[in-house]
């Protein structure tokens, strides 16, 4: 009876001291303030959004740009790991859709055209003869409405956009919904829903350009990557996927076990010289719609680690080839060739014109629904 009661009151102390060490660990906490006008006076918000455990990021809700991540190295030191600028004025200037969320159909459309239930659609051309990140004025240069939130295991952002039917050429009013977040497992979590009025295309994606050494710290070429992908989708001069599903063994796309992001970009092959560099589409393995891993990246010096999960079929990675010292960003850093990449989850490039590839379609009555999880530690 006497060791029953010990016992009974040892959990009990265990219990308080848990509850009062909870008690003490910092909220995740999600603020608000001006970030400047754009041209039509419309005023521009930022949200900081701190998990309370090191890691914090800066939204805003003009394009639904994340403007800056901070992450813990292994020494615990913070670093600003995304490309981007100081203020509102850079992204209104001149943008490689640094950190914006791109749509209504990320990546490629060939010839700024398709096909859907038997009706042609011409879409605005902005890369040469085909379409780009969702045409001339996508949704990476829109304002969306923002309402900020937080509890005791997250901090966040939710932002809501509607698309005008015909909006860039394409069919039915959408409703689309964003949600970041920065939870207390040192996650960015992003989530997608959108719904539309008639049949149309659709493909989102969050563009952030990484550097886990630090947004000014150079190059690259060291990070290890490895992707959980069997297969890519070769393309043509044009970046348009062929419509091949292409194993990666034996070529320079096979980075199924950890490889520097430089020890074959250099190498004599033909779709690394037509996207200068890596600018392609993996097929990521497992059935699409359930959330799982696709990306694992590692910095030496720092230790800083990102694993990326998505329930999307694809992901592109692109090693920031277009980047030529001529951005100036945040601190006064000139974005070189290679200074970030890019890993972002999506359907296929191109989807629209190719049968064989999953169905970019959303038709009404339909949500569409997809997971995407940046997850940080160190090493």
């Amino acid at each position: 009876m006497t060791f029953r009661l010990l016992r009974a009151g040892a959990v009990a102390s265990v219990l308080l001291l848990a509850a009062c060490r909870m008690e003490h660990r910092p909220m995740p906490t999600a603020t608000e303030r001006p970030f400047g006008k754009l041209p039509d006076g419309t005023e521009a918000r930022l949200f900081t959004l701190d998990n309370g455990r090191g890691m914090r990021a800066t939204v805003t809700n003009y394009g639904g740009i994340v403007t800056s991540l901070v992450v813990p190295d292994r020494a615990g030191h913070g670093a600003d790991v995304v490309l981007g600028y100081d203020s509102l004025e850079g992204y209104l200037r001149a943008t490689p859709y640094f950190g914006a969320i791109v749509g209504r159909y990320a990546n490629r459309i060939a010839k700024a055209r398709f096909a859907l239930e038997g009706k042609a659609y011409t879409l605005a051309a902005n890369d040469h003869a085909n379409t780009l990140h969702g045409g001339v004025k996508g949704f990476d240069k829109l304002p969306w409405a923002a309402t900020p939130f937080n509890d005791s295991s997250q901090a966040g952002v939710r932002l809501h956009l509607a698309s005008p039917d015909g909006d860039e050429g394409y069919p039915g009013r959408l409703d689309v919904t964003v949600t970041y977040a920065v939870t207390d497992s040192n996650e960015l979590r992003i989530t997608y829903q959108a719904a539309t009025d008639k049949p149309t295309v659709l493909n989102l994606s969050h563009h952030g350009y990484f550097n886990l050494a630090g947004q000014a710290s150079g190059d690259i070429l060291g990070h290890e990557l490895m992707l959980a992908a069997d297969r890519f989708t070769p393309v043509d001069s044009t970046l348009i996927p062929t419509g091949e599903l292409r194993s990666v063994a034996g070529t320079p796309m096979d980075f199924r076990t950890p490889t520097a992001i430089g020890a074959r970009i250099g190498q004599d092959d033909e779709q690394l010289r037509l996207g200068k560099g890596y600018d392609h589409n993996w097929v990521v393995n497992g059935p699409a719609g359930m959330l799982r891993l696709a990306a694992r990246v590692r910095e030496p010096h720092s230790g800083r680690v990102m694993e990326v999960r998505t329930t999307q079929p694809g992901i592109q990675f692109y090693t920031g080839n277009f980047l030529d010292g001529t951005i100036v960003g945040k601190g006064g850093a000139r974005y070189q060739r290679r200074s970030g990449f890019c890993l972002e989850t999506q359907h296929f490039p191109d989807s629209p014109n190719h049968p064989d590839f999953p169905s970019a379609v959303l038709r009404p009555g339909e949500e569409f629904h997809s997971t995407t999880v940046y997850r940080f530690s160190a090493q």
